[in-house]
């Protein structure tokens, strides 16, 4: 390699590092945060890390400090669905919608909650609903979240649901399978 170039990568580099861990400093130390801003990060990792009652707690206490912080009463909806809070996490779902109704992420987590709920054809209406709002929601999680889930295969997603259970409500009563545990517990809640 040519001893300039070599200069030019070295440079650039280290550059390149002195303007990241800046950015770093600054973000952490220096950035103006909002009220409850750090309260919903570390919910947002409790979530993430399966612990979804310290997850409520910390989104309690992000909306104790920002009332009006949609993604906080998201993240608690979505804590309280996965607490099995079934009644309280349709609340929750319910007012971000009243907040933001063009948002298609809280329709189909709704839908996710309806499904678990047994409300199969309001579950069908909300996962329509998402999909007709935002058509990626309906092409499931990206490759590199898949992959930082440690997960290989593509799950159904809320359009692959909405058509199954229509299928499967279509069929006589006695011929019916809504449920399916083991793949049902593979569905994830969305997250944007």
């Amino acid at each position: 390699m040519d001893d300039r170039l070599y200069q030019f990568l070295k440079v650039t580099a280290i550059a390149m590092t002195l303007v990241w861990l800046g950015w770093a400093v600054f973000d952490n130390f220096f950035r103006d945060q909002e009220p409850g801003e750090h309260a919903y990060h570390a919910a947002n990792k409790l979530f993430n890390d399966g612990h979804y009652e310290r997850a409520l707690q910390a989104y309690d206490e992000a909306l104790q400090n920002q009332p009006d912080d949609i993604h906080a009463l998201r993240g608690r909806a979505r804590s309280l669905m996965q607490l099995g809070r079934s009644e309280d996490a349709l609340s929750a779902f319910n007012q971000a919608i009243r907040w933001q109704p063009e948002f298609a992420g809280t329709y189909a987590n709704r839908g996710i909650l309806y499904d678990r709920m047994g409300r199969y054809q309001k579950a069908i209406a909300d996962y329509e609903r998402a999909v007709q709002l935002d058509s990626e929601v309906a092409e499931g999680p990206h490759w590199l979240t898949r992959f930082l889930r440690l997960q290989p295969e593509k799950p159904p997603t809320v359009a692959d649901r909405a058509r199954y259970l229509r299928a499967e409500l279509a069929k006589p009563e006695s011929e019916r399978i809504l449920q399916q545990p083991e793949l049902d517990s593979a569905q994830r809640s969305y997250k944007q």
